[in-house]
């Protein structure tokens, strides 16, 4: 494996976790499609034993996670949920979690109607306030979680100074940095424990795979994870860790565009005679933008908008009328793809919740993609305007 410790970014995505095999020279990892491994006598093995534990196909992709977070370890799941769950089990009953008020409703789900159940204890706040996340924490507090920029209302959180709370306590900090990408923001240099991606979105890039990760530098909270990971089973097939691993080759190439075309589309929107508002990180007058400025490399490819005629015919009627943006779920691929959160990824958040925390039901959320910016501009334009007169 190629040593990576002092190339840049560029090298490091291209080159992370691969070595060409060694039976054939073949400079992409083989996927090896297989269950389990002959061994020379009980326990005497090459390594591998059984591929819910190891696999070498696996094993590439987790160590080019690590590579690109900066880390020491990484481990990858079944989903970015699953990856979520892992973490979650390092917990015990009365153990209590700081969330981030606004987040991926699946990862709210996960907590409220899985964890809660089984003694688990949640306080949702306003992580863009550090000190609101100093007076939330207890003798009981285990976890903080944040994510950011969250999902979908593009709120900044000073990884440095959670992290720093975090130490102060013992208490143990998780980025969900999904939509950031290691390109961006690296959360364990800021003084993270664990990175958390939903690699079916920006580091698989191609809407063809779902996958979830884990990235951290201790080794004892590796094995930790990796137990977690090894008992409950909801790990990667090979097929899916090659993809992942493809799709990181290019991810610096695919983010450069996506950031691009993002800012585009965000002045675009701001500008709109039919547009109020535009959630994006990017703006100097988002309450966010300094905090983002220090610890991002620049600002995605993810905003929300809301119109001037913010009723729920009109709102549907612009979902329904683009031709370039598809209406779907998930984000992060390279085409670009247009969503209602209030029905759709956050539909399993209560509406008041919702509400209070400024989710409105006419919100509008994008993931720009890496078309051609005219045609993702004139689309926009048709879709709005042609509803809005």
């Amino acid at each position: 494996m190629t040593d990576l410790t002092n190339k840049r970014l560029a090298t490091r995505f291209v080159h992370a976790g691969t070595v060409p095999d060694p039976s054939t020279g073949a400079i992409m990892t083989p996927i090896y499609q297989t269950s389990t491994y002959v061994q020379e006598a009980p326990g005497v093995n090459k390594g591998y034993e059984y591929a819910r534990s190891q696999n070498p196909t696996r094993f590439a992709l987790e160590s080019a996670f690590a590579t690109i977070e900066n880390g020491q370890y990484g481990l990858a799941f079944s989903s970015g949920v699953a990856a979520t769950d892992a973490v979650l089990k390092l917990l015990s009953v009365g153990d209590e979690v700081i969330a981030a008020h606004d987040m991926y409703g699946g990862t709210y789900r996960l907590f409220t109607q899985v964890f809660a159940r089984f003694g688990i204890v949640f306080k949702f706040v306003d992580t863009t306030d550090p000190s609101k996340v100093a007076e939330a924490i207890t003798p009981n507090t285990k976890l903080i979680w944040i994510e950011t920029p969250t999902n979908p209302l593009m709120n900044i959180t000073d990884i440095q100074a959670v992290a720093t709370i975090a130490n102060d306590a013992h208490v143990l900090l998780c980025v969900d940095n999904t939509f950031a990408t290691p390109f961006l923001q690296l959360p364990l240099n800021e003084g993270a424990h664990i990175v958390m991606h939903s690699a079916t979105k920006y580091l698989g890039g191609h809407s063809d795979v779902i996958q979830g990760c884990l990235v951290m530098n201790d080794k004892a909270l590796r094995d930790r994870i990796y137990f977690i990971q090894k008992s409950s089973g909801a790990i990667p097939g090979p097929q899916d860790c090659f993809l992942v691993l493809r799709g990181l080759k290019t991810l610096h190439v695919r983010m450069e565009r996506h950031c691009e075309n993002g800012a585009a589309v965000a002045h675009f929107l701001r500008n709109h005679p039919a547009v109020v508002k535009v959630w994006w990180c990017g703006f100097e007058d988002h309450p966010g933008y300094a905090v983002a400025r220090k610890q991002m490399k620049d600002f995605g490819g993810m905003l929300s908008f809301e119109l001037k005629d913010n009723s729920h015919s009109n709102t549907m009627r612009v979902l329904a009328a683009t031709k370039v943006f598809a209406l779907a779920e998930s984000l992060g691929g390279v085409e670009s793809l247009i969503n209602h959160p209030a029905t759709m990824t956050h539909a399993s958040i209560p509406r008041e919740e919702r509400i209070k925390n400024g989710l409105s039901d006419s919100l509008i959320r994008l993931s720009v993609g890496i078309e051609s910016i005219e045609d993702l501009l004139a689309d926009l334009d048709e879709a709005i305007t042609g509803v809005s007169n």
